[in-house]
């Protein structure tokens, strides 16, 4: 059986790329600032970095963690990585150093992909990453010994790199952090990716074409939905700023017809003194997602955007930020739901003792399906713990109606007693929000 045809049968990202480069060479891929890229030419950069990466002896399992800020280089270093089989682990930019230093240990990362804009970070923990052998930077950083991100494109064999890779074989470890203890690093498979990707096709409204990714790509919520775009063969536009007037800026020069912000973003968005000044009548749907959205911002947002259809999404990390799905109608005849399970997930609501609660009574929700991660790496204790019972138990604290429909309560660990009744902070936060002097 040919390497082809065996790849063709797997649920795996760097496939979905080398189909449309196939298939729809010509079709725009990726935009960031002045560089736009087709799919054939996006595969072939991710094609060379492959090559290149795999004559340094980077190999299929092995760990590679990346620090950027959104950027076309984390782009093609997520795919480069996904065809060959190795694991990204992506970095929040936004660490110190000695965090930065525990997750490429922990990982057992053997590279080390970063923007020169972390250069002064990487340079002061080098001495501390003894796992690593190679360090490459856009332009090489200044610094010896690191070679050059687009001299490793430049130089690449242009094929298909010819790695076998199964979709239950691991693409991200996406670092968590909990409310005690060390982040652990939730093992995303290829599976997760693409399934995750299916769940949202079907669960959304209208067919998405052009999209707009302003969530940092070191997150599951941002990685999702670039590789949403890929599946679907959409055109993928990468903002590095989340700044609301270059958001609305580059939805008016794009044409964007879908959007994903957290509630914070859209609330800055609709109250902009500039708000008027742009065109952004080319939306047809937006998301929210990571925070509750109150409902007078929900009722302002269907205000000013007549032809937007909007959804909510509940997930964590470890399901491949997949949950629950909220859609348009649900805000209006279903007040503060976060909307019924995905297609291809089942949950529960479960008390202290596992035991499901009723209708209307708070419980912790606990998940099975394909988008539930594999593990938490190197923690098998802490795995075990999570997945008791044979179900991902989420820490997450909701309620069900009897029409199916979840919502949310707060994290169970968040959860304060006072004179023996629950107070969840979450209630607190919405009492705080009404206030007309609390933006």
């Amino acid at each position: 059986m040919s390497m082809e045809l065996q790849l063709s049968k797997q649920l795996v990202m760097g496939e979905m790329l080398a189909r449309w480069a196939r298939q729809t060479p010509d079709a725009e891929a990726l935009v960031f600032n002045d560089r736009r890229y087709s799919y054939g030419r996006f595969n072939e950069r991710v094609n060379r970095l492959a090559n290149s990466l795999m004559s340094l002896g980077v190999q299929k399992g092995n760990k590679v963690t990346l620090i950027f800020m959104n950027c076309m280089e984390i782009a093609e270093s997520y795919l480069a990585l996904a065809k060959i089989g190795a694991v990204a682990v992506p970095n929040n930019f936004r660490f110190t150093g000695s965090e930065h230093a525990y997750q490429i240990d922990n990982s057992d990362s053997i590279a080390l992909i970063y923007s020169d804009k972390f250069g002064d970070v990487v340079d002061a923990i080098r001495p501390e990453l003894h796992k690593v052998k190679h360090y490459i930077c856009p332009g090489g950083g200044g610094m010896p010994e690191t070679l050059d991100h687009h001299d490793l494109i430049r130089n690449g064999d242009p094929a298909e790199p010819g790695v076998f890779v199964s979709d239950d074989d691991p693409m991200f470890i996406m670092y968590t952090s909990g409310t005690t203890g060390r982040p652990k690093g939730a093992v995303l498979t290829h599976k997760n990716e693409v399934m995750a990707v299916f769940n949202k096709l079907i669960f959304f409204e209208v067919v998405m074409e052009r999209q707009l990714l302003v969530f940092p790509l070191f997150h599951q919520a941002a990685t999702g939905l670039f590789m949403h775009g890929i599946v679907q063969g959409a055109t993928s536009v990468i903002l590095e700023d989340p700044e609301p007037e270059k958001i609305m800026a580059s939805v008016e020069e794009e044409e964007i017809q879908y959007i994903a912000l957290v509630p914070a973003l859209w609330n800055w968005i609709v109250n902009h003194p500039r708000f008027g000044d742009y065109d952004l009548s080319s939306l047809r749907l937006g998301t929210t997602g990571a925070a509750p959205m109150p409902v007078e911002l929900k009722n302002k947002i269907f205000e000013l955007f007549p032809n937007i259809r909007m959804t909510e999404t509940f997930g964590m990390t470890e399901t491949t930020a997949t949950g629950t799905n909220a859609l348009h109608d649900d805000f209006t005849t279903k007040h503060g739901t976060v909307g019924k399970i995905r297609i291809n997930l089942e949950a529960r609501l479960v008390d202290e003792n596992g035991r499901d609660v009723a209708c209307g009574e708070v419980g912790e929700i606990i998940y099975q399906g394909p988008t539930v991660m594999k593990e938490y790496y190197k923690n098998p204790e802490a795995t075990a713990e999570a997945f008791r019972g044979g179900w991902f138990h989420s820490g997450d604290l909701m309620r069900q109606d009897e029409d199916g429909y979840f919502y949310v309560v707060d994290r169970k660990k968040d959860m304060l007693i006072s004179g023996g009744e629950n107070i969840y902070p979450a209630e607190i936060e919405e009492v705080l929000y009404a206030h007309p002097k609390i933006l």
